[in-house]
């Protein structure tokens, strides 16, 4: 077991009196009470209390990839500065909001104290470094040039992340449309169509076959809606316990997300637009090309390019040109693969995939906007429908009865 497992880590709440008899008070994370005593005694702050809140588990705030990125770039800044990378590590994780990356920045400076390089000490945190960040964080140190590496993962972490956003506003939205068209009409034929039922029975009139149909849809809904969100809820887990235990269905899962209307679309230009940004980070920082398209096979976010871009390895190993190797998948959009090319002929394959990647995410903003703008008369149409239908099929009879009247 690793050191950073064994050693657990606490949120210390002190008070106290600093120079001239100021009260302070603050918090700090350590694993003894002792250490924030001795930390405290070298500020000159005498202790007048020190209560422990809790230990890092529940509660501490979960480690995003924005609070990644943020480390990244703080910690380019320290070293930049000319600040040692312990030291670093301690400036930074005091100016930490959320507690537990502050922890997790704590664990990382003791490995390194302890004699691990950046690197390493970067390795025994898979869930929150992967494989491009400590290979780039390598690179630097063997190189000395560790801070622009940083800046460099920064800058990735923030497209990649920007890019993510736009995908996920892309698939929400229309989920959500269909969420509230949903939810609306099953409020409406359960609590709102029996009270008109009621009423309609002491017409002794035949109803209006809209009417009709309505009334029995009430009827099924009311008897049968709870089985509804039984089958909904059943099938979204059985779905996600597929993709997550079998891969032939993960695959044809992302194969067919691929294939639906505009959002595929969104989905293909994201992958090619991640495929590239990566390749270009990794391959520009010094890493051999085979192993950069083993990054990139792992940040493409689709099996289906996956699967494309471990074959573009296996051939450029080989010795395919990689603009060759990408044509041969049938995978890669056309422009992509001549752009490729012509960073491959010119000596310039980083800046050219970085382009590649501005082109695409430019592509995937652009698509996103058409969606949303698409939907907003589609939710105004399909809501008119659904809501306006019920409404009319309820007042119907009374219309009649008034013409009747009349």
């Amino acid at each position: 077991m690793r050191k950073a497992q064994k050693t657990k880590l606490y949120r210390w709440r002190w008070t106290g009196k600093g120079p001239q008899g100021r009260k302070v008070s603050g918090e700090i994370i350590a694993p003894q009470r002792a250490e924030v005593e001795k930390l405290l005694a070298g500020q000159n702050i005498m202790v007048r209390q020190i209560r422990r809140k809790s230990g890092f588990g529940g509660g501490m705030g979960k480690i995003k990839p924005r609070d990644i990125m943020l480390f990244a770039r703080q910690m380019a800044t320290m070293i930049r500065a000319g600040v040692p990378v312990l030291q670093a590590f301690q400036v930074v994780a005091e100016s930490l909001k959320k507690p537990a990356m502050s922890a997790m920045v704590q664990e990382l400076m003791n490995d390194v104290a302890a004699g691990a390089s950046f690197s390493e000490a970067l390795r025994r945190h898979p869930q929150h470094f992967d494989r491009l960040f400590a290979n780039l964080v390598e690179a630097g140190e063997q190189s000395g040039s560790l801070d622009s590496m940083l800046e460099r993962i920064a800058t990735y972490k923030e497209k990649v992340e920007s890019l993510k956003s736009r995908v996920k506003k892309a698939l929400w939205y229309p989920a959500a449309v269909l969420v509230v068209a949903f939810a609306v009409t099953a409020l409406l034929l359960i609590k709102v169509v029996p009270q008109f039922e009621s009423l309609f029975r002491g017409f002794g009139a035949e109803l209006p076959a809209m009417t009709r149909m309505t009334v029995t849809m009430s009827e099924f809904a009311q008897q049968y809606w709870w089985w509804g969100l039984l089958g909904v809820a059943g099938f979204i887990f059985f779905l996600r316990a597929g993709m997550k235990k079998s891969e032939a269905f993960r695959y044809r899962m992302h194969a067919l997300s691929l294939r639906i209307p505009v959002i595929g679309d969104i989905l293909d230009k994201s992958a090619v637009a991640r495929y590239s940004r990566t390749l270009a980070t990794t391959f520009g920082a010094g890493v051999p090309l085979v192993e950069a398209l083993e990054t990139a096979e792992g940040a493409a976010g689709n099996m289906v390019y996956e699967r494309a871009i471990a074959q573009i390895r296996e051939d450029v190993a080989t010795g395919q040109q990689l603009n060759f190797a990408m044509r041969l998948t049938e995978q890669f959009p056309a422009l992509a693969v001549q752009m490729v090319g012509i960073g491959e002929e010119a000596g310039s394959l980083d800046a050219m995939l970085n382009r590649v990647a501005d082109y695409y995410e430019e592509e995937v903003d652009n698509k996103v906007d058409t969606l949303t703008s698409l939907l907003e008369p589609f939710i105004i149409v399909i809501l008119g429908v659904l809501v306006g239908g019920l409404v009319i099929s309820m007042y119907l009879p009374i219309f009649q009865l008034g013409n009747v009247i009349g």
